[in-house]
């Protein structure tokens, strides 16, 4: 007997209500973050990353330049974190902050190596612990209000995964993006880009504004200890963030074009808000996933001792970028490759034209990667099994946030319905 994989339409009807309420409850904008929007997959969901990176771009969740997946109860990482207390940090680094109203730098003096339990002995101490806070928003103007006093260090860009190497779901390790290429067909391998990097922080140990190395997406999962809050300008605002950081860093500016890429900017949200920069803020926990897109700005501190693993992927979306991206031009350590095998492998018609520098098109930062729509081709109804090909994008709640150059903000909720399935059901009687 042969199975057709198309359901009756009856019954697709009632298994798009079903999955609609599904995807409802997948993602949700967050309350602390407004308009970056967090997800909650199935396992099943969370088998393939490739795929569900393009799902949740089907979404929108790169309008906001950041997204958090919170990853199935049944899945873990690894057994137990009790064995790294020997694994040695190389190179701490002593944050020094200077600065004022609002507007920071920060350059950073090298420590001598000390191991993960030295370092979680002096995270934890009277003198480097975060203060006492009634909750989140008390703990961020305690960190704006005190990032110039007191020096934190930060046990940073440590190469290697506490991920087991039998866990074939989201492992930061093996991920599986397009960004394999690098290494396939050039050979090329870059601590912490194409291979994991693990963070050790302590209270108010800083990532300033940047953008990845050649724009990459980045995956960020914290794996045990206290909280870490994210701020993010999407790509559209890339450049307005980029104009107001010249202004206030003019000699930095003036000395690189990509001086942003130093990692040395900190700028409060208070002064994006007074200069009408749209932004958006959240706070990652232990055992999340939190996922930057191409181009989008991100800064962030730690609330105390933890870890976390970093690194770079990549989709067909990001080559457009990566062809884009400005470097920066007076440090010999920044990280740089060519465009060449990405360009030939995944845009063969435009391969002539880009050698020739002749392949210049404007990014529309609103689409999605290209894989989503192939997720989309997908029958509603596969098999016999009647397993989800894909979920429709119509479903999602969403909540943006609109910054003007007045300091009040507007926050609007646009809910869709499920207009076309009702359409669909009534054109079928």
């Amino acid at each position: 007997m042969i199975r057709s994989n198309i359901c009756p339409f009856p019954l697709c009807v009632q298994e798009l209500l079903r999955r609609s309420k599904m995807a409802s409850d997948m993602s949700s904008p967050n309350p602390d973050g407004r308009g970056i929007m967090t997800f909650y997959p199935t396992y099943e969901e969370f088998s393939n990353f490739s795929r569900y990176i393009a799902y949740i771009e089907s979404q929108g969740a790169h309008k906001a330049g950041l997204a958090k997946i919170v990853p199935p109860k049944e899945w873990k990482p690894r057994g137990s974190y009790d064995n790294i207390d020997d694994l040695v940090i190389p190179t701490p680094l002593k944050q020094v902050v200077s600065g004022n109203a609002g507007v920071f730098s920060q350059y950073i003096k090298k420590k001598k190596a000390m191991t993960v339990r030295e370092f979680r002995k002096m995270a934890n101490s009277v003198k480097y612990r975060a203060p006492k806070h009634s909750d989140f928003e008390e703990l961020e103007r305690k960190y704006w209000s005190n990032v110039n006093k007191k020096r934190p260090i930060y046990g940073a860009d440590v190469n290697g995964s506490l991920f087991e190497p039998n866990v074939k779901e989201f492992n930061i390790g093996n991920l599986g993006t397009i960004l394999d290429t690098l290494e396939q067909d050039s050979g090329i391998n870059i601590e912490g880009v194409n291979t994991p990097y693990l963070y050790f922080g302590s209270w108010k140990t800083t990532f300033p504004w940047h953008t990845e190395d050649m724009d990459l997406y980045s995956i960020n999962y914290l794996h045990f200890g206290e909280p870490k809050s994210w701020y993010a300008v999407s790509s559209e605002h890339g450049k307005s963030l980029e104009h107001l950081a010249k202004d206030f860093f003019p000699e930095s500016a003036k000395n690189c074009e990509a001086f942003l890429r130093h990692k040395m900017a900190l700028i409060s949200p208070s002064i994006l808000e007074k200069h009408g920069i749209p932004f958006e803020k959240i706070t990652q926990n232990a055992g999340e996933f939190m996922i930057t897109f191409p181009y989008a700005y991100h800064a962030g501190f730690n609330h105390g001792f933890n870890c976390a693993e970093a690194t770079n992927f990549a989709s067909e979306r990001w080559i457009e970028y990566g062809k884009q991206a400005v470097m920066c031009s007076c440090r010999e350590d920044m990280v740089k490759f060519s465009m060449d095998v990405f360009v030939r492998k995944y845009q063969p018609d435009r391969y002539a034209q880009w050698l020739e520098g002749r392949d210049v098109v404007p990014i529309d930062h609103s689409q999605p990667t290209p894989e989503a729509e192939d997720r989309w081709k997908m029958s509603l109804c596969e098999g016999a099994h009647g397993v989800l090909g894909c979920k429709p994008h119509w479903s999602i709640s969403g909540t943006h946030t609109h910054t003007h150059t007045h300091t009040h903000t507007h926050t609007h909720t646009h809910t869709h319905t499920y207009i076309y399935i009702y359409i669909f059901f009534f054109l079928y009687i």
